[in-house]
C-alpha cells in the first residue's frame, strides 16, 4: 500500500521496564465505572441529545447500577448547563451516585461550571488539558513548562470554586491524548496537579488517563499506565482512572490490561458510542469479566432493554455482530454449530454442572435477557438436522427419530435456499406439517374401533378412497400390529419394516400425543410421517396411513 513511510509511532514507551502487569492472568475485581454516555457519547451524535432525553439515558444509566456518571460540559452550552441544574434542583441525582462534569483549566469557564453544581451532594469536576508532542507543538506552541502551568493554574482555581461554592466536590485531572505524551512529562504534569491540590488523608483524588487517540498496541498502554502507577505522588490518595478511545480497535483490550496494570476506574459508554471510533464499550469489558466469574456491580441482565433505549436516544445502531448486544452474536446458522449446542443444551438439563460450557456460547443468552427462542438457533439454508431438530422440539414439542430428523432437515435447508430467506419457527413446522402431516391422499383415515379376544387385537379401520367410504378388519398383537394387518390387506400394499416412536407434545387431561412411522419397501429408502392427535392411537393410526400415501404417491 502507498504512503507507508508516512507514518511512524506516535507513542512513548516508559523509561524503564513496566511489565508487571504481565504476570496477572485475568482482572479479579470490578472497577469503578463511570459512564461517559452524556458527555462523550452526546457530543459525538449527529444530533446531541435534548434535554428530556438525557434525563431519561440518566436514569437508565442510574437503574443499570452505575455510581459515577459524566453529565456533561455545563459552561459549554445551555443544554448541558441546563440538564445539571434539572438534575440537581429536582433531586433526580441518587444519594449514592456522583455526577460528573468537564471543564478546561480556564477561569470562567471553571467558575460557570462551579455555579452550575451549585448544591451538588456529590461531583466530580474533571479538569483537562492537552500535553501531547503534538498538541505542543502544532496546537497550543507551547513549551512543557507553559502546558504544565495551564494544568496546575487549573487545579489551583478548582480549589478555590470548590471553597465558594455550597456542594461536595471531588477532583480529577486528565492530561489529555496521554498516548501520544512522553510518560515522564505526563508523570511530572499529573504530580504537579496532585501536589496542588494536596488531597487530605481521607481525599481522594482522579488521574485519569486518557487513550484520546489510541496510537499504539494494547500492551503498550498498560506499560504507561504501570509506569505512572508506580510514580504518582501519594499513591494511596490516588484513583487511577482509564479512558481509552478505539481508533485501532482495540479499547477494550487496552482497558483490560491497563486494569492488570494498576488501573483502578474505567470511563467508557454502554455500546462505545463516542468520537471517531468511540470510547471503551463498557457493556463487553464488564460481560468479559462476567464469563471468568467476576461480578462486574452492573445490572446488565436486560440488554435488550438497553440497547432498545439507547437506539431510541441516540438514533444510533448496534451493530448486529457487537459482543454480548449485537442481535445475532447467540444466533447458530451453521449446521455443526447448531448441533454442538443442542446437544450440549441437552447435556446441561440432563446432568445439570455447576459451570456454565455449552459449545459456541460462550455464556448464557437469558444472563442477559435474551432467549433461546429465536436467539440462538435459526434456521436457513445452511442449518442442519441437530438445529431443526432442536427448534421442533424447543419450541413444538416434536422429537424426531433420528433417520426422520436428518431427512426433514435436508427438506428445511432445501425450501430456504430456494427461498433465499431466513425460515422463522412457523416456516419449519409448516414445513412439518406439509411434509409428514396433512399427507390424506389417496387414503383419508376416518376412523376405527378395537376390541380384544382370544388375546389378540381385532380393529375396524374406516378410510375414504377415490370418493368412496370403505371398511378393513384386521388382527394382531397391539391396535397398529392390527391396523397394518387390516390396511396392508385392504389396499395390496405390502413393506419389509416399519419403525414407529411416540411421545407426549403436552401435558394434561386434553394433551396430544405425536407418533413417527418409517416404512421401507425391498431396495427402497424409508418413508416417514407423522400423526397428532389427542388419542395416541389414532395419532399411529394418521402415522401409518400418511406413509402408506408418501409411499404410493412416490410410485405413481
Amino acid at each position: 500500500m502507498k504512503n507507508a513511510n508516512n507514518y511512524a509511532k506516535g507513542y512513548f514507551m516508559p523509561p524503564v521496564p513496566c511489565y508487571d502487569w504481565v504476570k496477572r492472568d485475568a482482572v479479579t475485581k470490578a472497577p469503578q465505572w463511570c459512564s461517559v454516555d452524556l458527555r462523550d457519547g452526546n457530543q459525538a451524535l449527529i444530533v446531541p441529545m435534548s434535554l428530556d432525553e438525557k434525563i431519561e439515558f440518566f436514569k437508565i444509566l442510574v437503574k443499570t447500577g452505575f455510581k459515577e456518571i459524566e453529565i456533561g460540559f455545563p459552561a459549554a452550552s445551555e443544554t448541558e448547563y441546563a440538564f445539571t441544574r434539572a438534575l440537581i434542583e429536582n433531586g433526580l441525582i441518587p444519594d449514592d451516585v456522583t455526577v460528573q462534569v468537564l471543564t478546561q483549566a480556564r477561569g470562567h469557564i471553571i467558575d460557570k461550571t462551579f455555579e452550575a453544581l451549585r448544591g451538588a451532594k456529590n461531583a466530580v469536576v474533571h479538569l483537562y488539558n492537552s500535553v501531547s508532542v503534538a498538541q505542543r507543538e502544532q496546537v497550543f506552541r507551547k513549551s512543557k513548562d507553559e502546558i504544565k502551568r495551564i494544568a496546575t493554574d487549573g487545579a489551583k482555581m478548582l480549589r478555590a470554586a470548590a471553597a465558594k461554592t455550597p456542594g461536595s466536590f471531588m477532583f480529577e485531572y486528565s492530561p489529555e491524548s496521554f498516548t501520544g505524551t512522553e510518560p515522564e512529562f505526563a508523570l511530572d504534569v499529573c504530580n504537579g496537579v496532585i501536589e496542588t491540590l494536596a488531597p487530605a488523608e481521607n481525599e481522594k483524588v482522579i488521574i485519569n488517563l486518557p487513550a484520546t487517540v489510541e496510537l499504539s498496541m494494547p500492551h503498550v498502554y498498560a506499560c504507561q499506565v504501570e509506569y505512572m502507577s508506580k510514580n504518582l505522588i501519594r499513591r494511596e490518595r490516588v484513583t487511577l482512572s482509564l479512558h481509552p478511545h478505539n481508533d485501532r480497535g482495540c479499547a477494550v483490550a487496552d482497558t483490560e490490561l491497563a486494569l492488570l496494570a494498576g488501573g483502578e476506574r474505567v470511563e467508557g459508554t454502554l455500546f462505545g458510542n463516542g468520537e471517531r471510533t468511540g470510547n471503551a464499550d463498557i457493556l463487553t469489558i464488564a460481560m468479559n469479566m462476567f464469563t471468568h466469574g467476576v461480578d462486574p456491580k452492573l445490572d446488565l441482565s436486560n440488554v435488550p432493554m438497553l440497547v432498545e433505549a439507547y437506539e431510541r436516544l441516540t438514533a444510533m445502531q448496534v451493530n448486529p455482530r457487537a459482543p454480548y448486544a449485537g442481535s445475532l452474536v447467540f444466533t447458530a446458522f451453521s449446521g455443526s454449530h447448531q448441533d454442538a449446542i443442542a446437544k450440549g443444551l441437552r447435556y446441561r438439563a440432563e446432568n445439570n454442572p455447576r459451570n456454565w460450557s455449552v459449545p459456541y456460547l460462550p455464556l448464557d443468552p437469558s444472563d442477559l435477557g435474551r432467549s433461546y427462542d429465536g436467539d440462538v438457533i435459526r434456521i436457513n439454508s445452511q442449518s442442519g438436522k441437530g438445529g431443526i431438530g432442536y427448534l421442533m422440539e424447543t419450541k413444538f414439542g416434536y422429537n424426531l427419530p433420528q433417520k426422520m430428523r436428518e431427512e426433514f432437515g435436508y427438506k428445511v435447508k432445501d425450501v430456504s435456499d430456494r427461498a433465499r430467506k431466513e425460515l422463522s419457527p412457523a416456516d419449519v413446522l409448516a414445513v412439518f406439517q406439509k411434509e409428514y402431516v396433512d399427507i390424506t391422499s389417496p387414503v383419508a383415515f376416518l376412523d376405527y374401533s378395537s376390541t380384544k379376544k382370544d388375546g389378540k387385537i381385532h380393529v375396524e379401520i374406516r378410510y375414504n378412497k377415490d370418493g368412496k367410504i370403505r371398511a378393513a378388519k384386521g388382527v394382531g398383537n397391539g391396535v397398529l400390529d392390527a391396523a397394518s394387518d387390516a390396511l396392508t390387506a385392504s389396499l395390496s400394499f405390502t413393506y419389509d419394516d416399519l419403525s414407529y416412536s411416540e411421545h407426549a407434545l403436552e401435558s394434561g387431561s386434553n394433551a396430544r400425543a405425536a407418533a413417527y412411522v418409517g416404512l421401507k419397501q425391498k431396495d427402497a429408502p424409508a418413508v416417514w410421517a407423522a400423526g397428532v392427535d389427542s388419542d395416541i392411537i389414532t395419532a399411529s393410526i394418521k402415522a401409518f396411513v400418511g406413509a402408506i400415501n408418501k409411499t404410493l404417491n412416490a410410485t405413481k
